[in-house]
């Protein structure tokens, strides 16, 4: 793929080159960036040291050696790593924030990250620890390897020391490399995806649900969401996918059930806004100093509170459809709203039925309701005080990148209950559902009795209910 401009970036395991005239802008910016620092005037992290230190004028044989130091004397993390998808994700969109040319760095250091992205190994980045006003810690981690420092994955999954390298820094080159916030920004982008999908495969089960216990469909009547027009979609979506039902069992189904539209509109907003976060991130300036109009300017674009927020919104609207989820998976189990065998068991009291897969949906959720806590709380001094305030941002990639495991979990709970109900019923199956379904018996065995039903569990993730963004390896 051609890169002409940041936004040609994209997430896709693809060969990528800087085009021409894109090389040349960042040419001339660099050129500037130089021209501006030989007059001498103080330039955090550049010709001073940093945080605390920024007071501390550098010699000119310490600016030699500062920028790579910069990296050495912060990797202080270690495993668990990223999985590879999000190392990648970091790298592309610290990439992305250097093709606006606010870093001012050197088009050699554009085309070494370019070279790291077209290769089958990515930079060994700890998933915990940031612990700053910032990424200082996880970013040194993503680009020591580009000058011989820390480790990395190989594709086979084996961490390895990073290759000695002949590749320096030049001047602003190794705090650029630490500045913003493109770890939370690239794992969020990512995660956007992941969860966008998993939003889909929440709404077939929910209809599945629905058809499966011949739920009165009137609560997804699209006139229902009169001046909301997320909900009217939702809702439309839901009736269309579970189908008509002239003869509902009752005049009213659980609540779990009514409120799946009203749930899903307030996932789906989440998403969006999450996604809008991630856009602002990466069209705003986050380096610092950053070089605006032939100046360099110190910033706050570190603080990644807006994306810490909508991080944290997501997790809880996660944590919110996943309650509401396995309340389903409960009432599922009962003859009272199905009419089907209690416990959805052929033989109910010989044999103990899905039971313990909706204790294992409680447990799931459970975890969820620990993560839902805002991760921007909780504010340390750091640095002797220079970083008296963090956001947090990196924490809270981590925290919605476990909701989303933990909720697509709770999902599979959710279809193997609605499988085995289907299977005990004289139901038809929704014809927009008939795929879904079919992909779930393709690799579940019909339920005849007791069985250790966490294979079910692992196999439903695993190979029915992939969430990998286009592109990128499956999970």
């Amino acid at each position: 793929m051609l890169i002409s401009r940041p936004e040609d970036l994209r997430l896709e395991r693809v060969p990528l080159e800087l085009s021409p005239a894109l090389l040349e802008r960042l040419r001339t910016t660099r050129y500037a960036v130089l021209s501006a620092l030989r007059s001498g005037a103080p330039v955090y992290g550049v010709n001073t040291g940093m945080g605390a230190m920024s007071k501390v004028r550098l010699s000119e044989a310490e600016q030699g050696v500062h920028q790579r130091n910069l990296l050495l004397g912060r990797a202080v993390g270690g495993p668990p790593w990223l999985p590879p998808d999000e190392a990648r994700a970091v790298v592309v969109a610290r990439l992305w924030t250097f093709l606006t040319g606010d870093a001012g760095v050197s088009s050699e250091l554009c085309l070494r990250l370019v070279d790291l992205l077209n290769s089958d190994v990515v930079p060994a980045i700890p998933l915990e620890g940031a612990g700053s006003a910032g990424e200082i810690i996880p970013l040194a981690h993503s680009f020591g390897p580009l000058v011989g420092i820390g480790s990395v994955l190989t594709p086979n999954g084996t961490v390895v020391a990073a290759s000695s390298s002949s590749f320096e820094l030049g001047p602003k080159e190794g705090i650029a490399l630490l500045a913003g916030i493109p770890g939370a920004t690239g794992r969020a982008w990512l995660l956007v995806s992941r969860a966008r999908r998993l939003l889909e495969l929440q709404r077939l089960a929910a209809a599945g649900g629905i058809a499966v216990i011949g739920a009165n469909r009137d609560p997804y009547n699209p006139l229902c969401g009169r001046g909301d027009e997320v909900l009217t979609a939702e809702l439309t979506r839901l009736l269309e996918l579970a189908g008509p039902e002239d003869e509902p069992r009752s005049l009213q189904a659980p609540v779990s059930f009514r409120v799946a539209g009203h749930v899903f509109a307030n996932l789906s907003r989440a998403v969006e806004r999450l996604d809008e976060a991630v856009s602002r991130a990466l069209a705003g300036v986050t380096d610092s100093p950053a070089f605006l109009d032939g100046e360099f300017v110190g910033t706050a674009g570190f603080h990644g509170i807006d994306l810490a927020a909508h991080c944290d919104q997501l997790v809880a609207a996660l944590t919110h459809a996943s309650e509401v989820s396995a309340a389903r998976v409960h009432r599922l189990l009962d003859p009272a709203v199905t009419g089907l065998p209690a416990q959805l068991a052929r033989e109910p009291g010989p044999q103990a039925g899905l039971v313990a897969v909706h204790k294992k949906a409680v447990a799931l959720v459970h975890s969820l309701r620990r993560l839902s806590l805002p991760a921007a709380i909780g504010s340390v001094e750091t640095s002797n005080g220079q970083e008296d305030v963090q956001s947090f941002s990196w924490e809270a990639a981590s925290g919605l990148g476990e909701a989303i495991r933990l909720a697509r979990e709770v999902l599979a709970c959710e279809v193997l209950a609605v499988f085995q109900a289907f299977a005990l019923s004289k139901r038809a199956v929704p014809p927009l559902l008939q795929e879904f379904l079919g992909s779930v018996a393709a690799v579940v065995p019909p339920i005849e009795g007791d069985r250790p039903f966490g294979a079910d569990l692992e196999t439903l993730v695993t190979r029915c209910l992939s969430i990998a963004a286009p592109g990128t390896r499956r999970t």
